[in-house]
């Protein structure tokens, strides 16, 4: 087990390197960023000396649509000769959010990353199938940075030929692997449908992250693959994947990297903190970047923060598996619905397979929201898709969804491979209500 010593400080200790760096983040986003000398002076609170972490509710908030706003370089802290790298979001949604990051930021991120794999079980001399995406997206190149900071091989798969993948995986012996568990899944099956057997993979951790992902899928994926899976947290915005990590010993939590992001729960509606254990929207503000200092960040991710000590031996704070995001939310005849909720129902349902897709329409102005999910190859095998057993399943699954949403569902179950495989982030939800 390889921990540093920023990840065993004592609260005391942490407060008060919090508060110190807090101090120089607002001093650096005033003085180098006119979007925040703006924003500061508007709110009344320019920066002052003796900050301490508590301090930071004062200020006022940064949200996606300021980084839009300011594309492509607004929100750059550095003249761009000193920008080194440029990571930008897919900007499915609008315009891209562009970051940045100095030398001192790549060294950082590194450090965040290596400590993740660290959490996972990474060893010094291990061999990493880094089969997350490279290029803008911040996946790839982070855990890469990472790997080699801890001292390990990294193979730069990148997403995509899948059956590459299971040929480098059993050919070059890895010992971990990094991707969107999503994706991992749809190796699985590659695996599984070339006829190799388990005895001729070394994995023995996978660290996944980039989507909301259940204990469910988490039980599937140790089964099928022997190894030990952890959730990894990031968002490109903030620094990348690495700002928080789940330790192999519990899986219960993702240790956050409290020195160098401040972390705030706050209520989506008040934008008041709620209680350790409560679920609220996830407020960052960042305490060393140098190219992209971002104050009160809000990520749109809804989780919950537990300070209880753990047993890997680390005494930073845990954030919960993402439980949902405000704007990926859907709203069913008026009930609040979120994806991860159907689909750990799904997959409590041994003769389904772990590939779906949530589809909303209208009929007559009545929302309509229909679960086409894969049936096992095996079911398929002992019953055809329309036939009465799987009618009975569908049935089932109706009503344990009902059950765990509160809104009743169409459920269409299908054959092996219906579904669209994803090489990425998976895309779970098709809204079509404004389509």
């Amino acid at each position: 087990m390889i921990l540093s010593p920023q990840e065993q400080l004592s609260q005391s200790a942490l407060a008060s390197l919090q508060a110190q760096r807090l101090t120089w983040t607002v001093r650096h986003a005033y003085d180098h960023v006119p979007f925040y000398r703006r924003l500061l002076d508007g709110a009344g609170r320019k920066p002052r000396e003796g900050m301490r972490p508590e301090d930071v509710r004062d200020l006022p908030f940064t949200r996606k649509q300021d980084l839009r706003d300011q594309y492509p370089f607004g929100l750059f802290a550095v003249d761009r000769k000193d920008v080194a790298r440029i990571h930008a979001s897919s900007g499915t949604r609008g315009k891209p959010t562009v970051v940045g990051y100095t030398k001192g930021d790549l060294a950082v991120w590194a450090e965040c990353c290596a400590r993740a794999l660290a959490l996972a079980g990474a060893e010094p001399g291990d061999l990493l199938h880094n089969a997350y995406g490279y290029g803008l997206f911040t996946g790839g190149l982070g855990l890469h940075q990472g790997a080699e900071f801890l001292g390990l091989t990294v193979v730069p798969a990148s997403g995509g030929a899948t059956q590459r993948q299971v040929q480098l995986l059993t050919d070059f012996g890895a010992d971990g692997i990094s991707c969107t568990p999503s994706y991992l899944l749809n190796i699985a099956d590659a695996i599984e449908a070339a006829g190799v057997p388990r005895s001729a993979l070394r994995l023995r951790y996978a660290v996944l992250g980039a989507e909301p992902w259940t204990e469910e899928m988490r039980r599937q994926i140790e089964e099928r693959l022997g190894v030990d899976a952890v959730d990894i947290y990031g968002l490109s915005e903030v620094i990348g994947p690495g700002v928080a990590c789940e330790c192999r010993e519990e899986k219960h939590g993702l240790h956050l990297m409290e020195d160098h992001f401040l972390v705030e729960v706050l209520d989506p509606q008040s934008g008041e903190p709620v209680e350790d254990g409560e679920v609220g929207e996830l407020v960052f503000t960042s305490l060393t970047k140098e190219a992209f200092p971002l104050i009160r960040y809000r990520s749109g991710d809804l989780a919950s923060i537990d300070r209880t000590p753990c047993s890997c031996g680390r005494s930073t704070a845990r954030m919960s598996r993402i439980k949902g995001r405000t704007d990926d939310m859907l709203i069913i005849r008026g009930v609040n619905v979120f994806p991860s909720e159907i689909e750990a129902v799904l997959l409590r349902q041994p003769d389904i397979a772990p590939h779906y897709q949530l589809v909303v329409y209208r009929v007559r102005n009545l929302d309509v929201l229909e679960v086409r999910a894969e049936l096992t190859a095996e079911f398929v095998q002992r019953h055809r898709v329309d036939s009465e057993v799987a009618r009975a399943l569908a049935a089932r699954v109706v009503e344990a969804v009902r059950g765990e949403i509160g809104v009743g569902v169409e459920v269409q179950l299908l054959a092996p491979h219906s579904v669209p495989r994803s090489e990425g982030k998976a895309v779970r939800v098709q809204d079509l209500r404004n389509a």
